[in-house]
């Protein structure tokens, strides 16, 4: 799927084509799916014509999601797994400050209920829009893994 026949290219793919392809049929469960971004600056700028409220009303009905990145838990081959999984569809991956929080519930989630955590990262960056809170969110996201594995850190990077 989404992989060129003749050269092998990978194609785009979504967040929801990546879960579909990852989780067992019938045991994804969605979390925090109501979370989404505010305007926390009231950001205006001169390059764009749209507010940023506009710009994520219209990225959510383009993508049909909510922000750019899906969490929850479900099963891969079996066993129980929470998985985030960015998409870059959506504002280029970018980071702000509802992103922050799901990926930093789900981390918690995952080691509260000891759980392998997966995840997938299709980020163009900080979200300009939300200025210095969208920068905040690496410190966040790193906080609660951190605390859970004790300062272990145990990733893989392709």
């Amino acid at each position: 799927m989404n992989i060129c026949e003749h050269c092998g290219y990978h194609l785009k793919m979504s967040s929801s084509d990546r879960i579909e392809l990852s989780i067992d049929p019938g045991t994804w469960n969605p979390m925090d799916e109501d979370m989404v971004s505010m305007d926390p600056i009231e950001f205006h700028s001169e390059e764009e014509s749209e507010s940023y409220k506009n710009r994520m009303d219209s990225y959510q009905r383009k993508t049909g999601l909510t922000e750019t990145v899906q969490t929850g838990t479900g099963q891969l081959n079996g066993i129980p797994v929470a998985i985030g999984i960015m998409d870059f569809q959506f504002m280029g991956g970018s980071m702000g400050s509802v992103v922050g929080e799901k990926i930093t519930r789900l981390v918690e989630h995952a080691g509260n209920q000891l759980l392998p955590l997966i995840l997938v990262c299709a980020s163009g960056g900080a979200r300009m829009q939300e200025g210095s809170l969208s920068l905040m969110q690496m410190a966040k996201i790193s906080s609660p893994h951190l605390s859970v594995t004790n300062g272990i850190v145990a990733r893989q990077s392709y």
